[in-house]
């Protein structure tokens, strides 16, 4: 299909961006939620322009065939949404059933269907400030072939509805910059955003999590060395050369490092990831506002500096 929304022209409009509430409890009860409205406001006036809102749908869903999500659920999604346009926030809507989805695609297609039938029909008249991702990281059982071939679906669905809604769309293998060349795209449909996802090297970024095969590492420095540059240079300029030829914009849509990483690197490691991304001329989103890898502590009630200072440097407000 063709249509008229330039892409490049939303990225660019995305620029800076935080991951937001995917683990709040604020979708179990807006009484005991963590995010206020105070904090998107917060957010804009730090300096980001949108925010990538992480969604976990499933466990809100009902049965077979309709697979209708709990009303208290969307209308917490429409607050969500409402706090980014009420604050000059770019919102997207992040599928973030990726775990889920990784396992058993095929056994899950219809409740995953289900899920953006209901979205697409009810934020079709929203403005192009709201953006849809697909699906973050598909990976597992969701090979690049396999990856390729479900996202027709889904891809078709939405466009129904939403025939000029600017979709974020990424590779397999959990987003990896190593299987771009891989990922099929409709290639007559210019409203597509295309999503990578950074965290090499892992040993540094994930030492010390409890999840990853790095839980026992520790003192792992990154010293912004020319060869750890040059890594960054070569990885991103791989995803360049491929965004290029495609004449597609990219979106880093999740990079960081944990906490338990010495916050002098942390802060060297995201100021020279979010420089290089924008100095390719993409879009990018921290990995995230709350939670782990936090950029704001809520318990505090403030910023992390020097992350904050690493992602937007003072001088470079807009």
């Amino acid at each position: 299909m063709k249509n008229s929304t330039d892409a490049f022209a939303q990225n660019r409009r995305l620029g800076r961006g935080v991951n937001i509430v995917g683990y709040d409890t604020l979708w179990k009860s807006r009484d005991k939620a963590r995010m206020q409205t105070r904090h998107f406001r917060l957010i804009q006036q730090a300096g980001f322009n949108h925010v990538r809102i992480n969604l976990h749908p499933f466990q809100y869903m009902g049965d077979a065939p309709d697979y209708t999500i709990q009303p208290t659920w969307l209308e917490t999604l429409d607050w969500v949404i409402a706090q980014c346009q009420e604050n000059d926030l770019l919102a997207i809507l992040d599928m973030h059933e990726f775990s889920a989805m990784g396992k058993d695609p095929e056994g899950l297609k219809p409740k995953f269907l289900a899920t953006w039938r209901q979205w697409a029909a009810r934020y079709r008249d929203y403005p192009d400030t709201v953006l849809f991702e697909v699906l973050n990281e598909p990976h597992g059982a969701l090979t690049p072939a396999a990856w390729n071939q479900f996202l027709v679906e889904p891809y078709d669905l939405i466009r129904q509805s939403n025939p000029e809604r600017t979709l974020i769309i990424g590779p397999a293998c959990w987003n990896g910059i190593d299987y771009i060349e891989a990922l099929e795209l409709p290639t007559a449909d210019r409203a597509l955003i295309v999503t990578v996802h950074y965290y090499h090297p892992m040993p540094f970024t994930h030492q010390g999590a409890s999840w990853s095969e790095y839980r026992d590492l520790s003192n792992v420095e990154w010293r912004g060395t020319p060869e750890e540059m040059q890594r960054i240079a070569q990885d991103l300029g791989k995803v360049q050369t491929w965004a290029e030829q495609q004449q597609r914009p990219i979106y880093l849509g999740e990079f960081g490092a944990y906490d338990k990483a010495d916050m002098a690197s942390r802060a060297r490691y995201t100021h020279a990831l979010a420089r290089h991304a924008e100095q390719l001329g993409w879009s990018w989103a921290y990995w995230q506002f709350d939670s782990d890898f936090v950029v704001y502590d809520i318990e505090e009630d403030s910023w992390v500096a020097p992350l904050l200072e690493a992602l937007i440097p003072p001088a470079a407000k807009l």
